[in-house]
């Protein structure tokens, strides 16, 4: 009978710690799976008529699964916006990340601007609602500060990035800038969302003045 090298067998605890971490994991991305296909529902539907019900009857899932995975309509429409908040952020990161002069950063970031309004209006639309329901339902205050935050920090790496292609220094804060930009694209979304024909071109343009204003 051989003896057992010392060192070969995996301590039990070490063994669970890595099965549940394994199982928490699958559990969330069956979440972001899920609430990625109840985004369009979302987004058509809006905060105040949308129910797990109702986007179960809407998608190829039952309303148990649904409750199975989340908590309550709050813990879905939270994880569908930072889901989809999540997926922007890396496109205008990539942006900063590639660009090599002030004018292809710029460039860039202009044309991810104008392409998330004109291909995904409707979930912008529903992160709007999100947030002006923040201030009524504390439910969704701590997931939509944090978003809130994440957007802010992607405006200050596009910033900071066009300032040191330049050799220069913003001239106002980070959560000014996110402000201003900010602004702007809910500004413009609501007059494309109104069948503005320019409000793509009109929110590019802008942008394209605001930029070096700051840096």
């Amino acid at each position: 009978m051989k003896e057992q090298t010392a060192g070969t067998m995996e301590p039990a605890s070490k063994v669970m710690v890595r099965r549940r971490r394994s199982e928490v994991d699958k559990f969330e991305v069956r979440r972001s799976e899920l609430a990625e296909a109840a985004l369009e529902t979302l987004a058509e539907l809006g905060y105040a008529r949308t129910s797990l019900r109702e986007i179960a009857q809407n998608s190829d899932f039952t309303h148990g699964v649904m409750h199975y995975y989340f908590t309550d309509k709050f813990d879905l429409i939270c994880c569908s916006v930072q889901h989809y908040k999540s997926k922007c952020i890396t496109r205008y990161d990539q942006v900063t990340d590639t660009a090599t002069t002030r004018e292809e950063l710029l460039k860039g970031f202009l044309d991810k601007l104008g392409e998330t309004l004109e291909i995904e209006p409707h979930l912008h639309r529903l992160w709007y609602d999100l947030r002006a329901q923040a201030l009524f339902e504390t439910a969704f205050r701590d997931d939509v500060i944090a978003i809130d935050q994440s957007l802010e920090d992607m405006m200050w790496r596009i910033v900071s990035r066009y300032a040191e292609l330049g050799g220069t220094q913003p001239t106002v804060s980070s959560s000014a800038v996110y402000a201003l930009v900010d602004g702007l694209f809910q500004k413009y979304l609501l007059k494309h969302l109104s069948g503005d024909k320019n409000a793509i071109r009109d929110l590019q343009e802008n942008a394209r003045q605001l930029l070096p204003a700051i840096v």
